[in-house]
């Protein structure tokens, strides 16, 4: 028997719709042409099962293709192959084919045919397609997808170019904030600023070296600095040279042999609530004792829960509290606040808080502790967290 290939849309020979294909092989006793099979497939088929399964009828509604037949003659003896193509469905499919197979003569011979199978074309189309997909999808993977060290380098050098800044004459690495922000953390290195970016802590500088800019010197003479060291040597080191020359308000280290730079955000934030005020007594300016202050009990109760948590609450005459704020944000969000009144915070007092307080017309300003003032507001009183907790 010839081996017969076929292939879907080749020279017409399929129609768009075909879902099946039937085919089968024929034997004849004799010598007999194409037209003699075809002739054969469709007069015994005639009639069988009505019009509805009529193989012309079927043909010129284009629900059956044209019949393909491939032959040869060999000792007066004739073998082919019979292929049509179906669109119909798989129980009408099946009745054709059947009814192919009750073909026994062709021309004037006796003939045998068998159905060898019908196949669902559009199963080996799913078959292609599948194919396809997985190679598009091995091909998307391997091309498109970043590996997990691409990725952390994509973030973390957007941080760097969206975050980092260079602050002051001496172009000192920092977080956006510094200028702003009413109190700083002084870092060792680009590193540690950093990682307290990726914590969301903005208002860090960078020393990078062991001789301390002037920056962060001016610095410290206007804001409320805190020291964040690395726990070895090197942050022991830093801390002596810091003490010369710069007013340090709060010490904090990261444990001892880590640096800040490795830290962990819950590392980092534990070391920060965790800071000691540090460095020389500071002059405190206390109400005269002519003038007796007297705060309302909520306030003085609320300024006791504020202890240890960096954070301010405002309140207005009536001693309602109508804002509550992380201290860190304090002078740049004062300016902002309607009917301030009182102001109670964890954190030190400043020359910048007392002048935004004035604009403010605040009576009352309430910290942990006092700065060195060069000019104290007329009619503002001042008071420290222990004078409240002393009364």
């Amino acid at each position: 028997m010839t081996e017969v290939h076929y292939q879907l849309g080749t020279e017409g020979q399929f129609a768009l719709t075909t879902k099946y294909v039937v085919l089968a092989t024929f034997e004849v006793e004799g010598v007999v042409e194409k037209p003699d099979v075809i002739g054969a497939i469709f007069g015994q088929t005639e009639g069988l099962f009505g019009p509805d399964l009529d193989l012309r009828e079927l043909q010129k509604s284009g629900r059956v293709g044209r019949i393909e037949i491939q032959l040869e003659s060999k000792q007066d003896r004739t073998f082919g192959t019979i292929l049509i193509p179906s669109s119909l469905d798989k129980v009408s499919t099946a009745i054709i084919a059947a009814a192919i197979e009750s073909v026994d003569r062709i021309g004037p011979c006796t003939a045998k045919v068998k159905l060898e199978k019908v196949e669902d074309v559009r199963e080996e189309k799913r078959k292609v397609i599948l194919d396809k997909a997985k190679e598009i999808l091995k091909k998307w993977v391997i091309e498109g997808s970043p590996s997990t060290d691409e990725m952390v380098k994509e973030v973390s050098g957007a941080i760097r170019s969206a975050e980092i800044v260079e602050y002051g004459p001496d172009r000192v690495p920092a977080g956006p904030e510094v200028q702003q922000s009413g109190s700083v953390i002084v870092v060792e290195g680009r590193a540690d600023v950093l990682n307290l970016l990726r914590c969301g802590i903005k208002n860090s500088v960078a020393i990078e070296g062991t001789k301390i800019p002037q920056t962060i010197i001016t610095l410290s003479k206007n804001k409320e600095v805190t020291a964040f060291l690395d726990g070895d040597r090197g942050g022991d080191l830093i801390l002596k040279e810091l003490d010369q020359v710069v007013e340090l308000d709060y010490l904090t280290r990261a444990p001892a042999g880590k640096e800040v730079e490795e830290l962990t955000p819950k590392e980092i934030m534990k070391a920060l609530r965790e800071r000691v005020p540090h460095g020389a007594p500071k002059p405190e300016v206390k109400p005269t004792p002519e003038v007796r202050v007297s705060l309302p009990q909520t306030i003085i109760q609320r300024a006791q829960e504020l202890r240890g948590t960096l954070e301010a609450a405002v309140f207005d005459e009536s001693t309602k509290e109508i804002a509550h704020l992380p201290v860190s944000e304090l002078a740049n969000q004062l300016p902002t606040i309607e009917a301030a009144h009182t102001l109670v915070f964890d954190g030190v007092i400043t020359q910048r808080i007392l002048d935004v307080a004035d604009q403010k017309k605040i009576k009352f300003v309430v910290g942990d502790r006092l700065s060195e003032i060069a000019k104290r507001p007329s009619g503002l009183q001042i008071l420290t967290l222990s004078d409240l907790a002393a009364r």
